[in-house]
């Protein structure tokens, strides 16, 4: 599924313009975004939790030349789904 079938989805069932529809999800998907990115968690009741976490420095190989790499450390964004999603799967 992609936006586009997202917001027919959600157009179908609230009446709405695939346009508008379009738009609330860009916004939504924006704000979880932006929380994540300050480094806040957003729990979504029923769905589930987005939450940023640290991925520390270690080591890996090339796998062209099999040489030892050091990978940085980043920050990644995970999804726990909550119970109510886990249920209907």
């Amino acid at each position: 599924m992609n936006i586009s079938e997202l917001a027919k989805g959600v157009a179908a069932t609230t009446g709405s313009s695939e346009g508008d529809a379009k738009t609330a999800i860009t916004a939504v998907f924006d704000q979880i975004a932006s929380a994540a990115a300050k480094g806040e968690e957003v729990s979504i009741s029923g769905f589930g939790k987005f939450a940023v976490k640290d991925r520390p420095e270690r080591q890996g190989r090339n796998p062209a030349t099999g040489e030892t790499i050091t990978i940085a450390a980043s920050k990644k964004v995970s999804f726990t789904p909550a119970k109510g999603l886990k249920d209907k799967l």
